[in-house]
């Protein structure tokens, strides 16, 4: 997480940086020693969270975030109590009292580990829908500890149910989406796929061989992977593959 530190006290912020260095995960682009300054930082150095002194000269913490409703998450670092209301209703992850203790700062720092991640699955869940709405995108989305990636479905061979997640093979590594594999068979069925079983979506270009033996249907993709076939489904999949019944 990527970490910019502001307060009008050199040795204040020396403190918050050594302690921050304790907690995996965390990274200090940089640091500010008041509020115009702290603005110009986070257009540069773009951070994910800024632990925010409330008292300083000129523009303080707590008028920085009440003009400006597109900053990064927030956590206030004051020593003085009486802000804690208004540190809320700007939204702050956390308010911290000087001197920080360290186990404080990281429960803290969780906190806004939680809050980014869930600010960038609910992005995530709204690209695909608008991608859903948009007409037969190709693009698949997945979150995975808070990184955002995008595939293109044309690339892979096959989705697969598992839990509540779609599994699906790209880049020689597996991933997870949480589109449905019914929302998946109404959208990618304008780029070649097609369900063959409850649990399975095939792009039919890709079928690689048809195996039938014992009652079992199976087909092989070209990456090696094998898909179950449902009997409902043989009839749809033969079509498809133009073979005649």
């Amino acid at each position: 997480m990527k970490i910019l530190v502001v307060d009008d006290e050199e040795p204040a912020r020396r403190r918050l940086i050594r302690l921050l260095r304790d907690i995996p995960g965390t990274e200090v682009v940089g640091e500010a020693g008041d509020g115009e300054e702290a603005l110009q930082q986070i257009a540069m150095r773009r951070p994910e969270l800024v632990l925010l002194d409330i008292r300083m000269p000129g523009l303080d913490g707590l008028s920085l975030a009440q003009r400006y409703a597109d900053l990064p998450p927030l956590i206030f670092v004051t020593a003085y109590d009486e802000h804690a209301v208004q540190a809320f209703e700007v939204n702050a992850v956390d308010y911290l009292l000087k001197p920080v203790r360290p186990e404080r700062l990281g429960a803290a720092i969780e906190r806004a580990r939680h809050r980014l991640l869930a600010t960038q699955e609910a992005r995530a869940r709204a690209l695909s829908t608008v991608a859903h709405r948009a007409g037969p995108s190709s693009r698949i989305v997945t979150v995975t500890r808070g990184v955002i990636r995008f595939f293109d479905a044309r690339d892979v061979t096959r989705f697969w149910s598992s839990d509540k997640y779609t599994v699906f093979r790209a880049d020689q590594d597996e991933h997870c989406t949480e589109e449905t594999l019914s929302t998946l068979e109404e959208r990618l069925g304008a780029h070649g796929f097609l369900r063959v079983h409850r649990g399975e979506l095939v792009r039919v270009v890709r079928v690689k061989a048809l195996r039938s033996e014992d009652g079992i249907h199976e087909v092989e993709l070209e990456d090696g992977q094998i898909a179950r076939v449902s009997r409902r489904s043989l009839s749809a999949l033969k079509a498809a593959l133009g073979l005649a019944e």
